[in-house]
């Protein structure tokens, strides 16, 4: 699912009356997000919108409607429960048909655990019926979360008709049981990460429709097929390169497996002797660019010269602009630059490197297959 796909609703598009938030009963994000459920009832029955359509900003909404961001974000995740919208970082919040599966797969969220954590809490206190609970942050220092978080488990017990707020205007004070027939224990059985669910889902898919030696797809085709994000198969992917069933190289390369799933060997073959892992490969990459920057210095800058800017470098040497970031880092923390901000600011060179390297570093080889060769 990608973000430049999808198409974001606009303000000036809803047509519906604005909900009076001066002599609502109820606190401002709960009356928002009653209001935010009419509304897209309404317009998906009418065709005005359809489900997988971006609600506007956050900000936007804010203004539109001459609230806080927060209450915003408050009323959506209301809204969200209900199974009006779901939420995912980086992409925003997707109007959703209620009878629709997910187009999202999420992890357990910390709101979810703080709210099995309360409900046991409440358990082991022996809290009855028309009990007043403690403040929110004596709650959040019982289960170790934080207020906010604690707040928002809090809020989404009120919905379930567990607990009862009776002060709007205080998250600190005035939470009742409002009933303690509840069971606990349902989280732990879907403890289990995004990225863990995604890691066997990998290692099926490799079991049924790869061999060793064989090319995983990229990265942003896995996403696709697995409908999680692209960080989502990275820290997936490092897992399974770790129990040596990938092998990760760069370029054109790529990831290949070396050992499928239900392999319990320990994988000591040719390709994994010469080749270098991926992170040393990197390593020698930016060691590369470090090198060519000392030779630069050494030959055309003194003590207290600025350098050119990132983006300058970028072009001169045609390499992105994040290469010549992190070789600048490196060089810094190796001792010969420094960077000041402002007008007046920029890389500055507070020492002369040597440039006598060894040609042999530079290449993505095993080091210690090197040495054969060295000796």
């Amino acid at each position: 699912m990608q973000k430049n796909k999808l198409k974001r609703i606009k303000t000036d598009e809803i047509t519906m009356a604005l909900p009076d938030l001066k002599n609502t009963e109820i606190s401002k994000a709960a009356a928002i997000s009653q209001w935010f459920a009419e509304w897209i009832e309404k317009d998906l029955k009418s065709g005005k919108i359809k489900s997988g359509n971006l609600l506007p900003s956050k900000p936007d909404l804010a203004f539109f409607l001459g609230v806080s961001v927060g209450t915003i974000q408050n009323a959506i995740r209301i809204l969200e429960d209900k199974g009006f919208v779901e939420s995912k970082q980086c992409l925003g919040t997707l109007v959703k048909d209620k009878n629709s599966a997910p187009k999202i797969r999420k992890l357990t969220s910390k709101r979810e655990t703080a709210i099995e954590d309360i409900k046991k809490y409440i358990k082991e206190k022996n809290f009855q019926t028309g009990m007043l609970l403690p403040s929110t942050r004596i709650i959040a220092k019982e289960i170790s979360t934080s207020f906010n978080t604690t707040r928002l488990a809090l809020e989404k017990l009120c919905t379930e008709g567990i607990l009862e707020h009776k002060y709007k205007n205080s998250p600190d004070a005035g939470w009742v049981i409002k009933s303690n027939k509840f069971s606990t224990g349902s989280i732990e059985l879907e403890q289990e990460t995004l990225v863990k669910k995604v890691e066997n889902d990998l290692k099926n898919y490799i079991t049924e429709n790869l061999k060793t030696g064989c090319k995983l797809p990229a990265h942003n085709e896995l996403a696709g097929m697995f409908n999680v994000s692209i960080k989502t198969i990275h820290d997936a992917l490092k897992t399974l390169i770790d129990e040596g069933i990938l092998l990760p190289r760069r370029g054109r390369y790529g990831t290949s497996v070396i050992k499928m799933p239900d392999d319990k060997t320990v994988n000591t073959g040719f390709e994994t002797s010469i080749f270098a892992k991926a992170q040393d490969t990197a390593f020698y990459y930016y060691e590369r660019t470090q090198n060519h920057i000392k030779k630069m210095i050494s030959e055309n800058y003194s003590i207290g010269d600025r350098l050119p800017s990132i983006m300058e470098l970028s072009r001169a040497m045609d390499l992105s602009p994040n290469t010549i970031r992190k070789a600048f880092k490196n060089l810094a923390s190796e001792g010969y630059l420094t960077f000041s901000r402002g007008r007046y600011g920029g890389t500055f060179v507070i020492d002369i490197p040597q440039t006598d390297t060894q040609a042999f570093k530079w290449l993505a080889v095993n080091p210690k297959y090197a040495e054969v060769y060295i000796e």
